[in-house]
């Protein structure tokens, strides 16, 4: 009688093994999602890293019509590359600072929806065109101080002219960092120069040549400062759009 339990032990063991073999038996994802958000003009829309820049979201609708939603975060010069997606067809929209892709109405009913289906098999490339809520612009290049600040001058304006998404402008944010990746999430504010609208003031700013310079006096010299601009409007998570990343060398 042990040994016919024990035949029986053995079998349900090897059974088990076999059954997790064929449960594993898939590819790993291998297929690649590239591509680029821009505005009307075809200039990628400038943006941040992690998780409060632009980022993709994919509903892989071959494996269900319901499917959880998965999201990556695009890089701070408006493209993205993921390459570890599966096979499969799937309905991609874009999500930051800017009018939205897909909107709906106050019973969850979808009113628009710019979102692209595509068949993801590969290397997938997309583009989206989007309506930036604002559109920051250099004025010149940033300037050395002879008392080792760093000036800037810029100006911006409203991306679009859907009055649904032209709320206050509430800030204006000179970011400065020894990093290239500088932004709301990552700048020293010992040097970076923020400036806070309250009610409609910020409007005013809208479409005026302003110059910024960084506090906290001299800058540390022999390095490189990497400084950027960006303005946010109140709206939904209050994103930031950003001016591109230029550099000062601080002798």
């Amino acid at each position: 009688m042990k040994k016919i339990f024990y035949y029986i032990a053995i079998t349900m063991i090897v059974g088990a093994g076999s059954s997790c073999k064929k449960l594993d038996n898939y590819n790993a994802p291998a297929e690649t999602l590239t591509g680029s958000v821009v505005d009307a003009s075809g200039k990628t829309v400038q943006t941040e890293t992690a998780g409060n820049g632009t980022r993709v979201k994919l509903l892989e609708t071959s494996w269900s019509a319901n499917p959880t939603p998965f999201y990556f975060q695009s890089m701070q010069d408006g493209t993205f590359n993921y390459t570890k997606l599966f096979a499969g067809t799937d309905k991609v929209s874009v999500e930051g600072p800017f009018v939205p892709l897909v909107q709906t109405d106050n019973t969850g009913a979808t009113i628009v929806d710019k979102s692209q289906t595509v068949q993801i098999k590969g290397v997938t490339t997309l583009k989206f065109t989007v309506e930036p809520f604002l559109d920051i612009e250099w004025i010149g290049e940033p300037v050395l101080n002879a008392d080792g600040t760093i000036t800037a001058t810029i100006k911006f304006i409203r991306g679009t002219t859907n009055p649904a998404f032209q709320q206050n402008v509430s800030d204006l944010f000179l970011f400065v960092n020894a990093t290239k990746y500088v932004g709301n999430n990552n700048y020293d504010n010992r040097y970076s120069n923020h400036i806070g609208y309250n009610g409609t003031d910020g409007n005013n700013a809208v479409g005026q040549t302003i110059t910024l310079t960084t506090t906290g006096g001299k800058l540390p010299g022999q390095r490189e400062y990497f400084i950027r601009v960006g303005a946010r409007i109140s709206y939904g998570l209050n994103y930031y759009n950003y001016t591109d990343v230029k550099t000062v060398t601080v002798p």
